[in-house]
């Protein structure tokens, strides 16, 4: 393996390194800004008003009965398998999503190393290698 020669292209390794080193500090910067939080479920008309998780749980209690019964059972894995993806979009999609307040100077400097550093690291994939200078002729030689 040639650490010189990044993405099978001559040049690049220092710039790949400085580019990620960038990218993952910008990276955790912004992602230390953010907050996440929890909500309520609703379903429009399945949980009315309230939070209607509980309903969320009957494919998969379902799924995992008819396996007990039959752990070879399609019908039970399948309702198993589709309870669980359900609550886990289901989280997903209920998340609170905030960004702390901060400065313009500090969000400036967040993307601009989130930026710079993909910059880089798309930079040092491709070929680095220069072209000789080019003389001109003189028209008296």
């Amino acid at each position: 393996m040639d650490l010189r020669n990044v993405g099978g292209t001559p040049g690049g390794a220092r710039t790949f390194l400085l580019g990620l080193v960038m990218l993952l500090i910008g990276g955790y910067l912004l992602f230390d800004h953010v907050q996440v939080g929890g909500g309520f479920w609703h379903f429009g008309g399945l949980g009315g008003r309230g939070t209607s998780f509980g309903i969320t749980l009957i494919p998969l209690l379902l799924g995992i009965g008819i396996l007990f019964v039959n752990g070879s059972s399609f019908a039970g894995r399948f309702l198993t398998g589709a309870g669980a993806l359900v609550i886990l979009v289901g989280i997903i999609a209920n998340l609170d999503i905030r960004f702390h307040q901060t400065s313009l100077f500090n969000m400036l400097v967040m993307f601009v190393l989130i930026v710079g550093g993909l910059g880089l690291i798309v930079r040092s994939v491709m070929p680095m290698t220069r072209e000789p200078a080019k003389r001109k002729l003189d028209p008296d030689e």
